[in-house]
């Protein structure tokens, strides 16, 4: 019985990762999955977070994703991210910024910005801070 599947992390611009993994941790819309070789098949919408994957032999890696497609087969883990950004390449001061303008766009409601935009883009910065802190917490 093999320890390890396949995982393809894309987005619109690029892939991400493509490699193997022992397990992942992915945020799926219902809360954040666990995943290891041989999972049974599953299709299900991520929300803004962080992808984990720990390959064979090497340290944990984290990949920020701002929502998108998850299919897990048994030996094949996909990602369609809408976006994707490895969590050493994530800017906290472009988070911190786009943060402040969601908040503000969300309590002036009559500013160019809609507010189910602002809550998703508030979302999106929140979860790229928090990718940043778990980096920071492992010494990255």
């Amino acid at each position: 019985m093999s320890t390890v599947f396949h995982v393809d992390i894309v987005s619109a611009e690029e892939s991400i990762y493509s490699g193997p993994a022992e397990f992942l941790v992915a945020p799926a819309e219902a809360g954040e999955v666990g995943i290891y070789p041989h999972h049974t098949p599953m299709l299900t919408r991520i929300k803004p977070g962080s992808v984990r994957i720990k390959a064979p032999l090497q340290e944990e890696e984290l990949i920020y994703v701002s929502g998108g497609m998850l299919e897990i087969q048994p030996d094949v883990v996909t990602i369609l991210a809408d976006t994707a950004v490895r969590g050493a390449n994530l800017d906290e001061a472009k988070a911190i910024e786009a943060k402040k303008r969601a908040e503000e766009a969300m309590r002036d409601r009559s500013s160019a910005m809609d507010y189910a935009r602002a809550q998703a883009e508030l979302a999106e910065s929140i979860a790229q801070l928090a990718a940043i802190q778990k980096l920071r917490k492992r010494g990255h």
